[in-house]
């Protein structure tokens, strides 16, 4: 009785389906704000994952992609060269994320 059991095992549903990770996202929330940094240039923090759940390479790796910018993973939150709190927060949002700010 004492076993941890995760979300697949109490739906039924097979563990291909990726069911835990797209309700770990669901229930994480997340900001996305700017900041000035040295020569007044912006930098597009995102912050307030778990970071059990969450590969943040990868997903930054994803959005520096999708937004052709440079980046960086700090202290679990990811930070985007330039303004892209709108795009960025769309592109997290199709990911699964609920976004706030």
């Amino acid at each position: 009785m004492g076993e941890d059991k995760d979300i697949s095992d109490v739906a039924g549903l097979p563990d291909e389906l990726g069911i835990d990770e797209d309700l770990g996202r669901a229930e994480q929330r997340l900001t996305v704000r700017t900041e000035e940094r040295t020569y007044g240039k912006a930098m597009t923090i995102v912050e307030g994952f778990d970071d059990s759940s969450v590969d943040l390479s990868d997903l930054a790796s994803q959005l520096k992609s999708q937004l052709a910018t440079g980046g960086t993973v700090d202290d679990g939150r990811i930070e985007l060269q330039g303004d892209h709190r709108e795009r960025a927060a769309d592109l997290l949002s199709d990911e699964g994320f609920q976004v706030e700010g």
